[in-house]
C-alpha cells in the first residue's frame, strides 16, 4: 500500500487507530464543523476537526493505510442532506464508518451480508426533524484508489480536493458509472411517516446545525 504521501509521523497515527472502530473513535472524537470546506485526510488529521464528506475521506484513506481498500459510498435523501459513509468487508460482511452529528448515522460493525443490508440499518435512524424517513437510494461503493493517478497528492493537497475526482467521489456516484441503486427498491413497503426512533436523531446532536448529516 502507498504511503499517498503521508509522513511517517502520520501514518504512525493513522496505524495506531488498529481497527476500523478506532478510526471511528478518532473521528467521534473531532467537534463536527459546517463550514463549506473540503480538506483532504492531511488537514483532517491536523485541524482534529471534520464534517461529513471530509469525514468519510478521512476514514477511507485510514481504511487504506490498514490495509482495506479505500471505499466510499453515497445515501441519498429526498428533500434531505445525503450521507458519505467509508465501508468496508471483514470476514466477508461489510460494516461502516461515518462522521455525523447524529449517533444513529455512524458506525455499523461489519455484520451485514451485503451492502443493501448495511444501507437498510440507516433507514429507520435517517429522519428529518419532524419524524418523516427520507433516505431513498444508495450509490454502489467507489474505490477512491481509481483516482490516484488522476489526482496525484489528493490525500494530502487541499487544493486537489474541491476540484478533484477524490474530494467528489460522492458525486461520481451519484452521478457517474456507478448510479444509486433504486430508491423505489430501497424504501418498497417501508413506513415514510413519523417515526419511533425520532429522538435517534434529533436528540443525539453534538456539534454543528441539526441540519448537517
Amino acid at each position: 500500500m502507498s504511503a499517498g504521501g503521508f509522513t511517517s509521523l502520520e501514518l504512525r497515527r493513522l496505524r495506531a487507530l488498529k481497527t476500523p472502530r478506532g478510526i471511528q473513535r478518532a473521528l467521534d472524537a473531532m467537534p463536527y464543523h459546517a463550514a463549506g470546506t473540503a480538506w483532504s485526510p492531511r488537514r483532517v488529521l491536523l485541524e482534529g476537526t471534520a464534517h461529513c464528506l471530509e469525514g468519510a475521506i478521512f476514514a477511507a484513506a485510514a481504511l487504506r493505510v490498514l490495509g482495506f481498500p479505500p471505499l466510499l459510498l453515497d445515501l441519498e435523501a429526498v428533500q434531505d442532506t445525503d450521507h458519505v459513509l467509508a465501508v468496508f468487508r471483514l470476514r466477508g460482511s461489510w460494516g461502516a464508518i461515518a462522521k455525523s452529528n447524529f449517533s444513529g448515522l455512524r458506525y455499523r460493525e461489519p455484520v451485514y451480508r451485503s451492502v443493501r443490508e448495511l444501507v437498510m440499518s440507516y433507514f429507520e435512524g435517517y429522519i428529518k426533524l419532524r419524524g418523516e424517513r427520507t433516505l431513498r437510494a444508495y450509490s454502489r461503493p467507489i474505490n477512491v484508489a481509481a483516482f490516484d493517478r488522476r489526482r496525484p497528492g489528493w490525500i494530502i493537497l487541499d487544493s486537489r480536493v474541491p476540484a478533484g475526482d477524490p474530494a467528489r467521489a460522492a458525486a461520481h456516484a451519484r452521478h457517474g458509472g456507478r448510479p444509486h441503486a433504486s430508491g423505489q427498491a430501497l424504501a418498497r413497503g417501508l413506513p415514510r411517516g413519523p417515526s419511533p426512533l425520532l429522538n435517534s436523531r434529533s436528540a443525539d446532536v453534538d456539534h454543528g446545525a441539526a441540519q448537517q448529516s
